[in-house]
């Protein structure tokens, strides 16, 4: 099973085409984030993360076995405990992302949506370390959301690998690792999306692999939908460079392109698999071409 554990919604996609772009990259299952960087959508604007949400339960809706959708909340809004309830237990959403933007993961009062997450039993996804765009990255150093440890039982990915904090990433997965928490249940795990510019994600991926191992490691493209699947594998081709020069075992790939994940969603990396267990994306885009810093986000 291959999964892509990040793609964002713009709000102009349909089922449809995303389903095809998935296939073309052959990808078997596909996380998305319901909008709010695109036109019309703003984490300052709770109205817009509500109607982002809505559309993408219509957009996830009767694709259960391909698409996973992740509802967008801004935690600073006091509403958003019942935001996320909202988007769980009546869109049918299966997680959430949020951006620490104004915000710290440690401050008193976002703690409610990280509890009412535990709660409801979802994955969450952050961003972490720094932004492109020019925003500031400062609230998002891995070393913050250890205070989600006062909510046991979430199951956090931090995205990027919290480059250029990424040291700091890997001591805050190391936790569970040295307290002999088997992988599957640590709380913290985290996706290779390209924070790292190309001259470092080798040093970096390398680094996590020989502390933290392939199993708290997951694949997400960071692609901004509609996109094609070329675009999509091209990114996938990225991290085969990558695993192909690390000299990464077949066990541990597996884990990189689906197993993490699946365990993460709290899904079968069997059960629903359309494909063989040994496929791989080698023939996708993986040719050596040089690695391009593109569009990337959070």
């Amino acid at each position: 099973m291959i999964v892509d554990a990040h793609l964002h919604c713009s709000g102009a996609e349909r089922s449809d085409d995303v389903l095809r772009s998935l296939d073309d990259a052959q990808v078997d299952v596909g996380v998305l984030l319901a909008p709010f960087l695109s036109e019309g959508f703003s984490l300052d604007d709770p109205s817009s993360l509500l109607r982002g949400n809505e559309h993408l339960a219509r957009l996830v809706r009767g694709h259960g076995d391909r698409l996973v959708g992740f509802a967008v909340v801004d935690p600073r809004d006091p509403r958003a405990p019942l935001h996320l309830r909202h988007a769980v237990e009546t869109l049918g959403l299966a997680g959430a992302k949020m951006v620490p933007t104004g915000w710290y993961p440690y401050d008193a009062d976002v703690q409610p949506v990280f509890a009412e997450a535990r709660r409801l039993g979802i994955p969450l996804l952050f961003h972490s370390g720094i932004f492109i765009d020019g925003r500031s990255g400062r609230f998002c150093r891995p070393t913050f959301f250890e205070a989600l440890r006062d909510h046991p039982g979430l199951k956090v990915c931090l995205a990027h690998l919290g480059w250029p904090w990424v040291d700091e990433a890997i001591a805050v997965g190391l936790i569970d690792r040295i307290l002999g928490v088997p992988a599957d249940l640590s709380m913290f795990r985290f996706d290779i999306s390209f924070g790292p510019p190309p001259p470092y994600r080798k040093e970096a991926l390398g680094r996590a692999l020989a502390v933290l191992g392939a199993e708290l490691l997951q694949f997400g493209s960071d692609c901004f939908l509609p996109c094609s699947g070329a675009e999509i594998a091209e990114r996938m081709g990225w991290v085969q460079v990558l695993l192909d020069e690390l000299d990464v075992d077949a066990d541990a790939r597996r884990r990189i392109w689906g197993g993490t994940a699946a365990a993460w969603l709290g899904r079968d990396d069997a059960a629903g698999a359309r494909l063989a267990s040994d496929r791989s994306p080698a023939a996708l885009s993986g040719d050596g071409s040089p690695l391009r810093l593109r569009d990337v986000c959070c």
